[in-house]
């Protein structure tokens, strides 16, 4: 037998099974397009007059070494999806779909699981749908265990309901949203601050907070779309 892709380090059967996984998560919901070349999302069913699409990409940054750190993925997810929608909400659009982009040196299914969990969440809870994506094998570009994340969302607004900052004006109203905590900006800062300089450990309890270290750095990014979408109405 000849050289093949998994004596490079590249295990296309596990890539298969993981595709047959997300599609048996995704049972009972209309996609038809997992799986295929190109993510297919019909827009007759939206009734919009003059619509503009809003699409924002982004990554979840140094969280994902707080996730290897934990040994917990499921929540990653929720904050990847939660980067990209939270930004198309400020200019006002309401989510379609999203799509994600995995790589890593070597996939493992149950943590590859356990993200797509936290991507489905996500898109729940800013009522998108997940139309595809991408998980890549790449030894020799990542080391084993360490993932890379990206995600990618796009969203549908009324022309003339575009929020792009030249109507503010003296006397508006700021309404403040709470956060479920640092999100997942500065975490970098964060990881340098509380590990390094001061020494915590993951398992270290720092009053006032009420669990780990560790789980509270973890807790998912908060998704404003709902509560945004409410006030906009």
């Amino acid at each position: 037998m000849g050289l093949t892709y998994r004596d490079s380090g590249v295990d296309i059967d596990k890539g298969d099974r993981f595709v047959e996984i997300i599609k048996e998560k995704l049972k009972g919901e209309e996609r038809k397009s997992i799986g295929l070349f190109g993510g297919l999302y019909d827009i007759g069913k939206l009734r919009y007059k003059n619509p503009v699409l809003v699409s924002s990409t982004d990554g979840v940054g140094t969280k994902l070494l707080l996730a290897k750190m934990a040994g917990k993925y499921s929540t990653i997810g929720i904050d990847l999806v939660a980067m990209c929608v939270n930004d198309i909400i400020t200019l006002g659009a309401r989510p379609l779909f999203f799509l994600d982009y995995m790589a890593t040196a070597e996939l493992d299914l149950n943590k590859a699981s356990d993200i797509i969990d936290g991507i489905l969440e996500g898109c729940r809870q800013s009522k998108c749908s997940l139309l595809g994506g991408e998980t890549a094998e790449m030894p020799g570009v990542y080391r084993k265990d360490d993932y890379e994340l990206a995600g990618f969302a796009v969203g549908i607004v009324e022309k003339d309901k575009i929020i792009d900052g030249k109507h503010i004006k003296a006397g508006d109203k700021l309404i403040a949203l709470p956060s479920s905590g640092i999100h997942s900006n500065g975490i970098s800062l964060a990881r340098k601050a509380l590990f390094e300089i001061k020494g915590y450990s993951a398992d270290d309890i720092i009053p006032p907070l009420e669990k780990r270290l560790i789980d509270e750095l973890l807790v998912p990014t908060r998704i404003y779309v709902n509560v945004v979408v409410d006030i906009l109405d």
